[in-house]
């Protein structure tokens, strides 16, 4: 198939927040995408309803953050209670103090951040195509067939260059890749509710409750009175013959709790699944989000890390489209995400049985253990920041990636660029990071650079970033006068303490990298 010949570069199945945040991004990267999806208008319900501050940290890349932020409710503080009583209250809004220009988590339910999306989507030109279902696709080598289902109910195919399976659980992606989805569902039946309500937790603070049978998260939304429950169906209350409602759910912690709720305006039930694909892509074809892992809602991960899918493998299709990377560039995607897809579904299914597995031991750990343990870590800075690392995505780290070499200072290939606030006009915000906005290649020195360095960024049209040098640098882990090359999204790919142009230069040839502002548009 010629370039010329192709109908779209990227054809993106499914238009959830992984799918639209590819399609921001390539746009961004001049690369012509086509988004489809099934269903006949966006979500109306959801089960997210946090953005982590990694995210909020790669959304002000594409210049979203602030209008995200305002749209949101920033998490101020969470609270334990076991057996109706407060065990635990953790301050969130210093947990995240000089790590990000975003030390909180955000509370911004999925269906508003969809929409959010869309509009921003349509402002950059595409338009979501509803009704319209993928049948299957071919790999031809040279690109991807698909025929798609129409809203008219036709059949008509689509030639793309590649295709992004960002189609959910049931991925028809995944189904044609024949990609195993391993895992497994809890026994459990859960429900996700938008009430409004009045009681003493109804005070714009994130709250999760343990009972002797029962789990509830309380989770406050930007508007007064208003919050999003998630927990438990009573036992035995599945029925067969009617849908389950909110009369079904298990009363007595919400009673425990003092919440009084005057009005449904949506309830929805689930089970909870833990899964990872056995691969994320094949060929011309990727998985990204929940086609790729599902897994339970502790922590406010799974939209996230879908996002996450998304910003990595974008810049890597633009590279590769616009002959700015060798394709083999592309291979790095399915290692990087794989990895910690594994990891967060092994960490939520432990905490997960802990707050809702039956049995006496689960019970006296939820009810005694955790109210003595929990209280403790959190009295503790060094827990607490380690705890908004951990949340937060800022740990995520790629040092195991062929894309990742060196070390420089504490911060090695690999690891996110550390944050550093520099010195500017009141009430501005400056800081390393807004030279990421440009969303593509750059050398970080902190310090002086080098002539050769200078020179070497000057001929391959690498955009050299000079920060003069302070000491909360060394805080964050950065040496001083070292050189750091920045991937597109952030991320530290090549760390050299001695800041030796000979050393970047090899890096560069050996992945026959250029800044894709040098890309050539694809065809």
């Amino acid at each position: 198939m010629t370039e010329s010949a192709r109908d779209t570069d990227v054809l993106i199945v499914g238009a959830g927040p992984t799918g639209l945040v590819l399609a921001l991004w390539l746009t961004r990267l001049r690369i012509r995408v086509r988004v489809i999806d099934k269903t006949t208008d966006p979500g109306t319900t959801s089960r997210a309803v946090v953005v982590q501050a990694r995210i909020l940290e790669q959304y002000d890349q594409l210049g979203l953050a602030d209008a995200v932020v305002a749209d949101g409710l920033p998490m101020t503080a969470v609270n334990l209670w076991a057996a109706g009583r407060k065990a635990a209250r953790a301050p969130f809004g210093d947990l995240g103090a000089g790590l990000s220009p975003f030390p909180y988590a955000l509370i911004y339910p999925q269906d508003e951040h969809e929409r959010f999306l869309i509009a921003h989507l349509r402002a950059a030109g595409v338009d979501v195509e509803r009704r319209t279902e993928l049948v299957g696709f071919d790999d031809t080598g040279r690109g991807v067939r698909a025929t798609l289902h129409g809203p008219d109910g036709s059949e008509q195919t689509c030639d793309a260059a590649y295709i992004a399976g960002c189609d959910g659980a049931h991925s028809r992606v995944r189904d044609v890749l024949a990609a195993g989805f391993p895992g497994g569902t809890y026994a459990h039946v859960f429900y996700v509710a938008d009430v409004e309500a009045t009681g003493p937790v109804m005070n714009r603070e994130l709250h999760v409750a343990l009972d002797a049978a029962d789990f509830l998260a309380i989770f406050p939304l930007a508007a007064s009175g208003r919050a999003r429950l998630i927990g438990t169906v009573r036992a035995g209350a599945a029925d067969p013959h009617r849908a389950l409602a909110w009369e079904d759910v298990s009363k007595r912690i919400v009673e425990r709790m003092h919440i009084s709720v005057s009005r449904v305006n949506w309830f929805s039930t689930y089970h909870v699944h833990h899964r990872v694909a056995s691969r994320f892509g094949k060929g011309r074809a990727f998985l990204l989000g929940d086609a790729a892992h599902i897994h339970s809602p502790v922590g406010g991960q799974g939209m996230n890390t879908g996002i996450g899918d998304a910003i990595n493998l974008a810049w890597k299709l633009a590279a590769v489209l616009g002959d700015a990377a060798a394709p083999e560039l592309l291979d790095s995607y399915e290692p990087e995400r794989i990895r910690f897809a594994r990891r967060l579904v092994a960490t939520t299914d432990r905490a997960f049985t802990l707050v809702t597995r039956d049995g006496a031991i689960a019970r006296f750990v939820r009810l005694h253990v955790a109210p003595r343990v929990i209280p403790a870590a959190f009295a503790l800075r060094a827990s607490r920041r380690y705890l908004f690392r951990a949340i937060s995505q800022i740990v995520v780290n790629y040092e195991d990636s062929t894309l990742s070499e060196g070390t420089a200072g504490n911060v090695k290939g690999g690891d996110r660029l550390p944050w550093i606030p520099l010195d500017g006009e009141r009430g501005a915000r400056r800081d390393n990071f807004a030279a990421l906005r440009t969303l593509d290649w750059q050398v970080h020195v902190y310090g002086e650079p080098g002539a050769e360095v200078a020179r070497l960024c000057n001929d391959r049209q690498l955009p050299l970033r000079v920060f003069a040098w302070h000491r909360e640098m060394r805080h964050a882990g950065l040496a001083r006068n070292g050189l750091y090359l920045v991937r597109p999204d952030g991320y530290v790919a090549l760390a050299d303490r001695d800041a030796r142009a000979a050393t970047l230069r090899s890096y560069l040839d050996a992945r026959r990298l250029r800044p894709l502002a040098m890309a050539r548009a694809p065809a």
